[in-house]
Formats: structure tokens, sequence, C-alpha cells
């Protein structure tokens, strides 16, 4: 995947959560637990584009 789409994503993600916490009117701890799961979900997401979570797959407990 193109840096660029990268980059794209990501703005267009925090947008919409910018968008999402400005205009839809929430309790604050629910605006915390809604940034938080969209935090870990990109951070995953960036993980598995650029190869790293690949590693953890072959892990066996």
């Amino acid at each position: 995947m193109p840096l660029l789409n990268i980059l794209i994503l990501l703005v267009v993600v925090g947008v919409i959560l910018w968008l999402i916490n400005t205009y839809i009117p929430m309790d604050s701890k629910i605006k915390n637990i809604l940034n938080a799961v969209a935090v870990i979900a990109v951070v995953i997401w960036l993980l598995q584009v650029f190869g790293l979570l690949d590693s953890l797959k072959n892990i066996t407990i």
C-alpha cells in the first residue's frame, strides 16, 4: 500500500473522529471510549500494513 494512501486514510479517520467529537452530543466517557477504540484500531491496522503484526501469528501458547 503506497504511503500516500496511508496518509490520506489517517487524515480521513482523524477528520471523521473530529466531526463525531464536535457535532454529536455524547457523554465525555463515551467519547473517550470511542477515541480509544479508534486509536487502537488504527494502530493495529498500521502494524498489519507494515507487516509487524505478522510475526505474532507464529507464536503458539
